[in-house]
């Protein structure tokens, strides 16, 4: 039932991490707005109380010394996505407190014209519709406040960076020991990659009449290359014959 609801809360905190991904890619675009900027913020605080959660489970669950081998491995395989995923959001969170430090919402004339239109809200609303998150809507972000919010960004990276410190501390998986164990992990061939696949392997045993047409031109040009150079040869020789 752990393992369950370990995977169940990884996979939201994989959604919202995504979605915020999404939305970082606009911060200094043409759709780069206050609106943008407040639902980065409330995504990126749903993210961190999710990852909070996800820590606080997986790390008390792989320091008890009673846990069976078999949970252990699952639940070692679950720290090593999580620690993925967390890595991700810091980054992210990394790139948006660069990119909002070279494009300042007081000055949208430096935004890049990227042509890309709408989008950020949707993916937003994804994120903050994830189950065990706070529906609460935040009111947007004035610009007085832009230098408060920067402050209070990289206290949060602060923080994300000292819970994966703190994890690797406290918990000692080998992340290159760990191995996806089954074919629950795996992604399945749909049947267009099966055909596709199907057809590669026919024409690596099989070649087709064009390759044999083509095949056999080359031999023939071959054979009239290699009779010219003889014939030459041998007029050439007649010639020193005759003429000495």
């Amino acid at each position: 039932v752990c393992c369950i609801l370990c995977k169940t809360s990884l996979k939201i905190l994989d959604e919202v991490v995504a979605c915020y991904r999404h939305l970082a890619s606009c911060v200094g675009g043409c759709t780069d707005s206050l609106q943008l900027r407040d639902e980065l913020r409330q995504t990126r605080d749903k993210a961190q109380k999710l990852a909070a959660a996800n820590c606080h489970h997986l790390t008390s669950h792989l320091r008890d010394k009673s846990l069976p081998e078999e949970q252990r491995k699952e639940m070692e395989l679950l720290w090593v996505a999580f620690s993925s995923s967390l890595e991700l959001l810091h980054a992210d969170m990394c790139k948006v407190f660069n990119m909002g430090d070279i494009f300042s919402l007081a000055n949208s004339a430096v935004f890049v014209q990227t042509g890309i239109q709408g989008g950020g809200s949707e993916v937003a609303a994804r994120a903050l519709s994830m189950p065990d998150l706070n529906q609460a809507q935040s009111p947007v972000l004035p610009e007085g406040l832009e230098t408060q919010e920067r402050s209070t960004m990289e206290q949060e990276i602060s923080q994300v960076d000292h819970m994966i410190t703190d994890m690797e501390m406290k918990v000692n998986v080998l992340r290159w020991m760990v191995e996806s164990r089954g074919p629950q992990y795996a992604e399945p061939l749909n049947s267009t990659d099966s055909a596709s696949l199907a057809l590669l392997s026919m024409d690596e045993e099989q070649p087709g009449a064009e390759h044999e047409a083509a095949r056999h031109h080359s031999q023939m040009l071959m054979m009239l290359l290699l009779l010219a150079v003889i014939l030459l040869a041998a007029a050439l020789s007649v010639s020193v014959v005759i003429f000495s």
